[in-house]
């Protein structure tokens, strides 16, 4: 059973039917004690990091999360999903993320000539091609983004992948039975969804 943690940032929806369009078994869990059952967790998200550590915190999901990675047990990150395993961001003011990968959060520059939020399809050069959710998906090949702050890691060696907008960032993390992404696999088409498929079958 795969369980999609709900604290109140995003569309859930979309990336439960995609699983479920896959033939996964899947679980929206509303708490944090719902997730030692599970057999793979993602943490989906979109809007502002600090809302959404700060519902984490309150509902108890940031330890139940950190306590379920520790046991080894596969987790997948999707866009804020990925930036809340992080050291810090700096979106509204900033805050503490769940310190799980060395680095920051930060805003793209307009400055740079971009339109910030990033929105639509960009590709992703693989940096581990052994990375179990790449399987079957070509280098380079395009995701569907909208995001308007990038990870900057302090340890590169958990990179998978990386997307380039301006700058070079960390669009695909792996560490351990770690796995997250900055863009949206459920929104991405026949790639996205071979990525879902990849990280059911871990």
């Amino acid at each position: 059973m795969i369980g999609i943690i709900d604290y109140g940032a995003g569309n859930l929806r979309s990336v439960y039917n995609a699983f479920k369009y896959i033939g996964q078994d899947v679980k929206i869990c509303t708490e944090a004690s719902e997730l030692s059952s599970m057999d793979k967790i993602v943490l989906p998200g979109v809007g502002s990091s600090k809302d959404a550590m700060k519902e984490l915190i309150d509902r108890s999901f940031d330890k139940s999360i950190l306590e379920y990675i520790g046991e080894g047990k596969p987790f997948l990150g999707i866009c804020l999903g990925l930036q809340l395993l992080f050291s810090k961001s700096y979106e509204s003011g900033g805050c503490d993320c769940l310190g799980l990968i060395r680095g920051e959060v930060k805003e793209f520059e307009p400055e740079m000539g971009l339109k910030v939020p990033q929105i639509g399809w960009n590709n992703v050069l693989v940096k581990k091609e052994t990375c179990p959710i790449f399987k079957g998906i070509k280098n380079n090949s395009y995701f569907y983004f909208v995001h308007s702050y990038f990870c900057d890691t302090e340890e590169p060696e958990y990179t998978a992948g990386e997307t380039s907008y301006g700058l070079t960032y960390t669009s695909v993390l792996w560490k351990e039975n770690v796995f997250a992404v900055q863009f949206h696999p459920e929104r991405s088409q026949d790639d996205g969804l071979k990525l879902l498929e990849n990280f059911s079958k871990l």
